[in-house]
């Protein structure tokens, strides 16, 4: 019988052995791109380490339990037959930046880095013991306020809806009525944040929110750039 010879044979080769390729036994398809993008990134990891301000998830004040999964957060309070919990995501969290300098200026001014700020949405969730209504209000922290100085006394938060939900959460309706606070009395807002002031969800907790969501935020995306590492890198 008579032998088969291939009429391609370099079809038959492995991937690794192709031009450009570096060979490893991962037995993935890398390229000189990929070596360098791991170097890059390599690189990146050790600066972003350096400025890392937090080690670990700074503690919030007043007696808050602290409880992580993944991107989300959860702060739970537990004051005389009231549990507070207030949930918030890091995810899109910091705001876009927009340069609006005109390409002459940037030119001639030092190039540095603006601070990056992590202002996430956050709910809060009330609920009484003897209840099995949850009061959730949910609150954002608007533009102008983030930054303000310390004499100013103005909220660093706002609430943005209102509702009555069922105290579990996968209960959640949106057909249950939600109050927007874009027309709501002003004398009725004024209650709500000093009802939430009351409950511990203050300026300070306000205050606080954003570094541990910056720190959160950080600590992510450092893991991130290690697993892209893994990801692109030959082992």
């Amino acid at each position: 019988m008579a032998k088969y010879e291939p009429t391609h044979p370099r079809l038959l080769q492995p991937l690794w052995s192709a031009p450009g390729l570096c060979s490893c036994t991962c037995g993935g398809l890398h390229t000189e791109g990929d070596k360098a993008f791991a170097e890059f990134l390599t690189d990146e990891i050790k600066e972003e380490r350096k400025i890392q301000k937090h080690k670990s998830l700074p503690k919030m004040s007043g007696d808050w339990e602290l409880g992580v999964q993944g991107t989300e957060a959860k702060l739970v309070r537990r004051v005389a037959g009231v549990r507070i919990t207030v949930t918030f995501n890091i995810n899109n969290s910091i705001p876009p930046t927009f340069d609006d300098e005109p390409p002459e200026r940037q030119k001639t001014q030092e190039q540095q880095e603006p601070e990056l700020t992590s202002t996430p949405t956050f709910v809060v969730e009330v609920v009484k013991d003897d209840t099995k209504k949850a009061l959730v209000l949910d609150c954002h922290y608007p533009e102008d306020e983030v930054g303000q100085e310390e004499e100013d006394e103005s909220d660093m938060f706002s609430i943005w809806e209102v509702s009555f939900q069922p105290t579990s959460e996968s209960d959640w309706k949106d057909t249950n009525f939600t109050l927007n606070t874009d027309s709501l009395h002003w004398a009725l807002y004024d209650h709500l944040m000093d009802f939430l002031a009351d409950h511990g969800v203050d300026n300070t907790f306000a205050d606080e929110l954003i570094e541990l969501s910056m720190a959160l935020e950080h600590q992510e995306y450092i893991n991130f750039l290690e697993d892209l590492k893994g990801f692109v890198k030959c082992h």
